[in-house]
Order: structure tokens, then C-alpha cells, then sequence
């Protein structure tokens, strides 16, 4: 058994697909990116894009046996620990997200935060293997949207995270702390090494210009041939001066400052203070 079922939930808030990939000779799955839902005029957080995930697990009689991150999201908040005490499953993240952590840790001076990623069950790191009930998963590193992306490997499929967008929407910006366009472009080209069949699916899909649908599976074949901003042919300098002279056209997203906060500490909010609120910080004039 080498061909997962992949059922995709798509959060049009953040434009950001979860996935519950499992073995269906095993009932076993692992979830990979969920979303907690967020309001930031109201700071209200809510359940309803995760219970769509726990419902579908609990009608297919599914288990759960992981629930990882491709990364440090920048756009939502994860739904990992909600979702944790719902179905179960170790909580993941590429072991690289100490990087991350020590990075963030100062902008928003979290003096109490550790930095070892212990927050996590599993730190993953570059090649390492696990399993989904029966079906053999591995780990390769990817960074340069961020230091601590990795992509999984599930049998015949893949999630890259935010390494690549659909053939038609290109890449991953790589402007955030620790980016950087030449790592990019060199995990762009391990994911190309996969074979061409290689199921691929993508974290988020923002409908490209003079697309109708929204779209979030494809694969190496078609990355390799029809990306718009990298191909077979494409130099590395090509490349990190297009994604670098994109990047500095970009805003930053809008849930940036609270996902960051929440996400390093593996979807956990801050411990509340005296008054038993929780608060989030914003630093002006950092980022």
C-alpha cells in the first residue's frame, strides 16, 4: 500500500488547505496543517474549520497517528492542539523550528519561551522516516519560505507546505526573518528529484489570474514544465532575482503578528496573566 486516500479541507479565510491523509487498510491518518479560525478585530478564536476535520475522522472510523506542520505558518493559527484533544495523534514539526523560535522569541520578547522546540511531540529531521498505519512517510528538508519547512512524503504523495503554489501561481515569497531565495530554489530542486508522478499537494491556493476554481493538487511533472516562475531550465541567479524582485512588492499577511506568536508555541496561546486574559503582542515598527 502506497497511495494514501488525501481528503483536503479548504479555509477560504486564509486560503489555506488541511489535509487528513490516511491508510484506509490500517484506519490510520495523519493531519497536516489545520486551521484554527481567527477574528483580529475581535481577538475571537473558534473551532469550525477543525471540526470539519474531526467530524470526517470520526465518521471514517479514522485514527490519528500525527498531527504535523510543514512550517511555522504566517497566515493562520494552527488548530494542532484543539485538534490533539479531540482524535489524538503526536503532535510534529520539522526540528529546524528551534531556528524559527530563537528568531521570533526576540521580536516579540517572549522571556518565558523555550527554544528547543519541546513544545512539540516530534521534531522531524531531514530524511528521517515514520509512518502512516501501514504506509511508509519520510521527511526532506525545505527550506527558504522559511528555515524550518520541510516537506512529507506519504507513499506516492507529497505536501510541500508553502514551497510551491500551483503551476500557476508559482512560489513561496521568502522575505520572511531567515527566508532566503537561493535555499528556496535548491528545495525546489529535491522536490524535482521526486518521480514525475509524485502526487503534490499544495498549503494554499489563491485562485492564479484567469483561473475560476480553486485548485491545490498536482504534480512533479507538471511543476517541472508549467511553473511560472521555476522550471528544469530556470538558473538559480534567474530565479532568486524574480522571487526576490516579487517579494519586495508584497505586503505582509494579516494574521501574521498572532499566527507567529501562537504558531511557534505549537498552536498553543499564551498562559494568561494576572487578570486571566490571554493577550497577543504587536511590535510597531519591528517588521
Amino acid at each position: 500500500m502506497n497511495s494514501p486516500d488525501v481528503k483536503a479541507f479548504f479555509d477560504e479565510a486564509t486560503f489555506t488547505v488541511s489535509y487528513v491523509v490516511s491508510d484506509p487498510t490500517a484506519n490510520r491518518a495523519a493531519i497536516i496543517d489545520p486551521v484554527l479560525d481567527y477574528d483580529p478585530v475581535s481577538g475571537r478564536s473558534g473551532t469550525k474549520s477543525a471540526d470539519q476535520l474531526v467530524a470526517y475522522l470520526r465518521g471514517a472510523k479514522l485514527g490519528v497517528d500525527w498531527i504535523i506542520e510543514t512550517h511555522v505558518h504566517a497566515d493562520h493559527l494552527s488548530a494542532a492542539p484543539y485538534l490533539k484533544k479531540q482524535v489524538g495523534g503526536k503532535t510534529a514539526i520539522g526540528a529546524n523550528v528551534t531556528a524559527v523560535q530563537d528568531e521570533f522569541k526576540n521580536i516579540f520578547n517572549l522571556k518565558d519561551l523555550a527554544t528547543d522546540g519541546s513544545q512539540f511531540d516530534r521534531l522531524f529531521v531531514d530524511g528521517e522516516s515514520f509512518e502512516v498505519g501501514s504506509i511508509d512517510a519520510r521527511v526532506i528538508a525545505t527550506p527558504g519560505h522559511t528555515p524550518a519547512c520541510v516537506t512529507y512524503i506519504i507513499g506516492d504523495s507529497a505536501y510541500v507546505g508553502d514551497t510551491l503554489f500551483m503551476p500557476d501561481f508559482g512560489t513561496a515569497r521568502t522575505d520572511f526573518p531567515g527566508g532566503s531565495a537561493e535555499q528556496l530554489y535548491h528545495s525546489i530542486q529535491k522536490i524535482f528529484a521526486l518521480p514525475d508522478d509524485t502526487r503534490l499537494f499544495m498549503c494554499h491556493d489563491y485562485k492564479a489570474p484567469g483561473r475560476d476554481e480553486y485548485a491545490w493538487e498536482t504534480s512533479v511533472k507538471e511543476q517541472q514544465d508549467h511553473n511560472i516562475h521555476i522550471n528544469k531550465l530556470i538558473s538559480e541567479a534567474e530565479f532568486v532575482e524574480l522571487r526576490e524582485g516579487r517579494d519586495a512588492q508584497l505586503g505582509m499577511p494579516k494574521l501574521i503578528l498572532p499566527s507567529i506568536q501562537v504558531n511557534i508555541r505549537a498552536g498553543e496561546f499564551p498562559d494568561p496573566e494576572d487578570n486571566g486574559i490571554r493577550y497577543l503582542k504587536t511590535p510597531i515598527d519591528t517588521l
